[in-house]
């Protein structure tokens, strides 16, 4: 059941390629796992999750009965962090996600810098990833990560890698939070996926390539439209 030796080197690859060791990285069947996971790894009844509105996923989970706590974006859609800390000083996660599903706008690093120095010791700032390879690298967050910060990178291979049905993700984070998160079981790991993803990562060129080409194709639909 177990795909052993695919699922070891996806993971060794997306370490060598976000520059973390590898116990930093938790595989999973796509991202949608872990961010249902951190739910009740990171909040309960009286620590919420803190998310934009409008934003991806609801943050809850009934069977814990956390509280949801929603904060409209910004004027230029971005997170707005400061409200976000406002709504709740105590929450357990606050969640960014970026670029932001639906608006596709980014949140400023600085704005992330300053949610993870004015939010409480033993919360954790979630950055979901699912679409930043759109955006490029200098957009990433898993330098925090290296910094040991108090951040959990979910990432996806069903976006610009086109790998929605085979399921590939991982959560990337610091040891000890990775462990909390595995406390909560990660489900199978399908050895279809972890063979694509790690051929994926061995292939340099892919994802600037997918960039250019799905970048094209929306100039041409604007162009169209216009």
């Amino acid at each position: 059941y177990t795909p052993q030796g695919d699922n070891t080197e996806f993971l060794s690859l997306l370490a060598t390629t976000e520059h973390v060791k590898p116990e930093y990285v938790m595989p999973y069947p796509g991202s949608g796992t872990p961010l249902a996971n951190l739910v009740p790894a990171f909040t309960s009844p009286t620590r919420s999750w803190v998310m934009a509105s409008p934003g991806y996923g609801s943050g809850a989970s009934k069977d814990i009965g956390n509280k949801v706590v929603k904060v409209p974006l910004r004027k230029d859609y971005s997170h707005d962090v400061e409200a976000m800390i406002k709504a709740d000083p105590n929450a357990g996660v606050y969640y960014i996600c970026n670029p932001n599903n639906p608006t596709a706008t980014i949140t400023p690093r600085e704005k992330i810098d300053w949610l993870l120095a004015n939010k409480n010791k033993d919360a954790v700032v979630v950055v979901d990833e699912a679409y930043i390879h759109f955006s490029g690298r200098d957009s990433m967050s898993t330098d925090l990560v290296r910094q040991d910060k108090d951040v959990v990178v979910l990432r996806t291979f069903s976006k610009i890698y086109g790998m929605a049905g085979l399921r590939a993700g991982a959560a990337i984070a610091r040891p000890d939070l990775i462990d909390k998160l595995a406390g909560w079981s990660a489900g199978m790991l399908p050895i279809t996926g972890m063979a694509a993803a790690s051929a994926s990562l061995k292939e340099k060129n892919l994802v600037p390539e997918r960039r250019k080409l799905i970048g094209d194709v929306r100039n041409d639909t604007f162009d169209f439209l216009h």
